[in-house]
């Protein structure tokens, strides 16, 4: 997809419908799966490309009846998923207005992950099927 933020909402839902076809629970459809892949989207564009529009965003989704496994990927430098993680609910952290993004992830999904690649960041998101 294009490096641009106003793309997100239509990719969330094209997976969002596809786990509503394999009837995913209300919860996963209406807040784990579109703030997580919302966040993950918006971390590539603006952190990860930097908010460069000649770059792109690379999004593979796989969705069956047990579980669905999202990849977004980037074009920027790569980062440390753990070390990036900040607890927004410390006392230093409160009043911050960024830094959410991935602990909302860890949140809303299973599993979320760095995973190798020769450019860029991959983040990969797994959640079982309610």
């Amino acid at each position: 997809m294009p490096n641009d933020v106003r793309y997100i909402e239509n990719v969330v839902e094209l997976v969002r419908r596809e786990c509503i076809e394999l009837a995913y629970g209300q919860r996963q459809l209406m807040l784990n799966v579109p703030v997580a892949l919302t966040e993950a989207l918006s971390n590539a564009i603006l952190r990860g490309n930097g908010d460069d529009p000649a770059k792109h965003v690379h999004v593979r989704a796989e969705v069956d009846s047990e579980r669905l496994v999202v990849e977004v990927a980037d074009e920027g430098e790569g980062f440390d998923l753990d070390a990036s993680m900040v607890d927004p609910t410390t006392p230093g952290n409160i009043d911050r207005e960024d830094g959410r993004g991935l602990f909302l992830m860890r949140k809303l999904m299973d599993r979320v992950e760095m995973i190798d690649a020769p450019h860029g960041s991959v983040v990969r998101m797994t959640l079982h099927r309610e």
